[in-house]
């Protein structure tokens, strides 16, 4: 098996390193991933200059540009075959609910699945980062499960993992997204220039976070495994909006 490894924390990243750790001894692994961190940059590619590919000491491949860009560099160009998997992360953090539609993590297996190969996003639910290996060994079984037993049709998986020993976790559960409360208030500032300037605030606490949501697993303790799609056709408002437009 061959597999794309891309992340958005960056190719120095301990939960990337974790991760091809975990991975090369089961599959042929090959990084690319950006340069520097690029954490919210969700499904962007880059259009208005020119990209390069540079690799690192360790033979990790890094590129001057997003997630997206480098799971579509490396499938449409970089790579003279096709893989048979694309993996992303470990992400420092956790990826679920609203967190998906910015992740660049997400984004860059989003990236695999768009182009037909199965992909997974794995993230690490925690802001310490104490357990990567947890985390890395949970995508390994997986990427074991897909080879053993391949899903029916090319697959896009969203899987958060608690920050905790491997052996103190209460197994898997496939979830459906939760829902965050509103993001805090932009943060301002002033630079050492005087300037005032704002970061963005941080994300909000979960709001719909009940029993079989991603939120819900994970502080159970459990691993969440949310399928996505890209369909973002709200089906139930089409009839609504035909009888406006003809109201």
């Amino acid at each position: 098996m061959r597999i794309l490894l891309s992340n958005d924390d960056g190719y120095f990243a301990p939960g990337l390193t974790a991760l091809y750790a975990a991975l090369s001894p089961i599959a042929e692994v090959t990084v690319v991933a950006p340069e520097r961190d690029k954490s919210g940059a969700s499904n962007s590619l880059t259009l208005d200059r020119p990209l390069s590919i540079r690799k690192a000491p360790n033979g990790f491949f890094f590129l001057n540009g997003t997630p997206t860009d480098c799971v579509h560099m490396a499938v449409t160009g970089m790579l003279d075959w096709v893989p048979d998997m694309v993996v992303s992360g470990i992400n420092h953090g956790s990826n679920m609910g609203d967190d998906t539609i910015y992740s660049g993590t997400v984004a860059a297996a989003t990236e695999g699945f768009l182009l037909g190969i199965p992909s997974i996003a794995v993230s690490l639910v925690s802001k310490s980062g104490q357990n990567f290996d947890t985390a890395a060994q949970i995508a390994a079984e997986l990427v074991l499960r897909q080879q053993k037993s391949p899903l029916s049709v090319a697959s896009l998986l969203n899987v958060n993992v608690p920050d905790i020993p491997k052996d103190q976790l209460q197994g898997f559960e496939i979830t459906r997204l939760g829902k965050r409360h509103k993001a805090e208030p932009v943060v301002k500032t002033t630079n050492p220039r005087g300037d005032t300037v704002y970061w963005i605030g941080a994300a909000g606490a979960a709001a719909d976070a009940g029993p079989g949501t991603d939120f819900y697993a994970t502080q159970n303790n459990r691993v969440s495994i949310t399928p996505l799609q890209m369909d973002l056709t709200h089906f139930q408002q089409m009839k609504s909006v035909a009888d406006w437009m003809t109201a």
